[in-house]
């Protein structure tokens, strides 16, 4: 992206017309977006959860890393700069699928996103995103071209699409179990805050009274839901399916 004259938009795009700015360079880039991101650190301690924020200080202090020390070739390495905008997309928009699949995320927007999302329903990380790369994207324009800026939308576009089909942020996911242990929806309901729908049933060959379980949760809690049940009812059955949308009173959560 650099070479090529393009502009990652976000924090980094942020950091990135900054240190041009200072040095005629991107040489603090990586310090520069780390920075931005200290206060979010904090943020995401107090107000999202300790491993959320662990996760996420890892992927950021790998990101400012490789963005100070990896050399920055003189030349882009395609020839024009859309293909390079699309080939940066998809490798970029791979990572933060990663990052967000894993429980953490890449930092910036992201976390601004999980906060608000527990705070104020009506701001999402879309609308933040729309309004930071309108200011970064425009800076860019000026300091470089206005195409340059239009190739860096086109990165932007591509990567959270790719990322969207990486971690599937939005997917809900139905858990139905039926098990004899009542510790399971205790379990379930200590370990991922989320609620638990139960009824009475009864096997129709055996005739024992057994307990059916629904709860609705997202992508990473299936994870922590299967060891509850694995680890208290290994006779339990479990069903789990990916449903969407729902509609109601469910918290939508980007991360575990």
């Amino acid at each position: 992206m650099i070479p090529a004259g393009l502009n990652t938009g976000g924090f980094v795009g942020l950091a990135q017309n900054i240190s041009i700015l200072l040095l005629g360079s991107t040489a603090l880039t990586g310090a520069i977006n780390f920075c931005f991101n200290i206060p979010l650190f904090i943020l995401s301690w107090k107000s999202i959860s300790h491993k959320f924020f662990v996760k996420t200080v890892l992927s950021l202090i790998i990101q400012s890393t490789a963005l100070s020390f990896l050399p920055v070739l003189s030349e882009p390495i395609l020839p024009d700069p859309l293909s390079n905008a699309i080939f940066a997309a998809v490798i970029g928009g791979f990572g933060i699928g990663l990052c967000l699949l894993s429980g953490g995320c890449a930092g910036g927007l992201d976390i601004l996103g999980v906060y608000f999302s527990k705070k104020a329903p009506d701001i999402s990380v879309g609308k933040i995103s729309y309004i930071i790369n309108f200011f970064v994207l425009g800076w860019s324009a000026f300091l470089f071209s206005l195409p340059s800026a239009m190739y860096s939308l086109i990165f932007i576009v591509i990567m959270y699409f790719v990322s969207d089909k990486v971690h599937y942020q939005n997917i809900n996911i139905m858990a139905l179990i039926i098990t004899r242990n009542p510790e399971v929806k205790k379990a379930i309901m200590e370990q991922t805050h989320r609620g638990v729908t139960c009824w009475d049933g009864s096997g129709a060959y055996t005739g024992r009274e057994t307990e059916i379980l629904l709860s609705v949760i997202n992508r990473y809690e299936v994870g922590t839901v299967k060891k509850i049940v694995k680890d208290i009812d290994p006779h339990a059955l479990l069903l789990i399916s990916a449903i969407n949308p729902v509609l109601g009173n469910i918290e939508k959560r980007l991360t575990d």
